[in-house]
């Protein structure tokens, strides 16, 4: 049991998840959330692979062609790739 464990963690880590795995999160996300609330891009990327770090720029840029999620920069939307520093994704 344990070493099934190890290998789907070591499975996430190194699989790429597809621009259509990281909309999903992203919907689900906002959805949890509700109008009117934010998350940080990191808890999607953070619930795609073990090591999420490397997949930040994928969720930035999958954010910003989603139909249904909004980036903001201290409550100002902006374009998710191009914005430096911290941002929250939300509902439109």
């Amino acid at each position: 049991m344990l070493a099934a464990m190890r290998i789907r963690r070591l499975v996430r880590a190194v699989t790429k998840p597809s621009d259509d795995a990281i909309a999903a999160v992203l919907t689900d996300l906002a959805l949890r959330r509700g109008r009117g609330k934010s998350f940080c891009p990191s808890e999607a990327a953070k619930a795609l692979a073990a090591e999420w770090r490397p997949l930040m720029a994928d969720v930035r840029r999958v954010a910003a062609r989603h139909p249904d999620v909004m980036a903001t920069q201290g409550g100002v939307p902006v374009d998710p790739v191009a914005a430096r520093g911290p941002i929250r994704l939300t509902l439109r």
